[in-house]
């Protein structure tokens, strides 16, 4: 969804929601800094096959969304670390349920006697 769509009134809300955690990174970029603030390279080792240009790309679009908070200590080397805004918390907030849902749909298709 473009920005301009995103500001409009009659956009459904889910779709709104969606459209902040849209892609591949982002939804486990979110779960990650819950657990608090994280530097980028200790994001990256704990996500294998994400290169360094697409995280920057996904935590510029979080930081731009208002999830993540970008905080750079003038030290040398420069230190980065991002942790989420009260409103990246709110949206993890509401997606606990759905994370719940999803690791219950995970047992069902494990187990082939539950799935029917």
């Amino acid at each position: 969804m473009t920005r301009s769509r995103a500001l409009d009134p009659d956009v459904c809300g889910v779709t709104a929601a969606i459209d902040v955690i849209d892609g591949k990174w982002k939804t486990t970029l979110l779960w990650l800094l819950e657990s608090g603030p994280q530097r980028p390279g200790a994001l990256r080792r704990q996500i294998p096959g994400l290169t360094e240009k697409v995280l920057t790309q996904a935590l510029r679009e979080m930081e731009a969304d208002g999830l993540v908070h970008r905080e750079v200590h003038n030290v040398l080397p420069l230190k980065t670390v991002y942790s989420l805004t009260s409103f990246g918390q709110d949206l993890a907030d509401a997606l606990a349920p759905l994370s719940d849902w999803g690791h219950r749909r995970l047992e069902r298709l494990a187990d082939p006697l539950a799935a029917s």
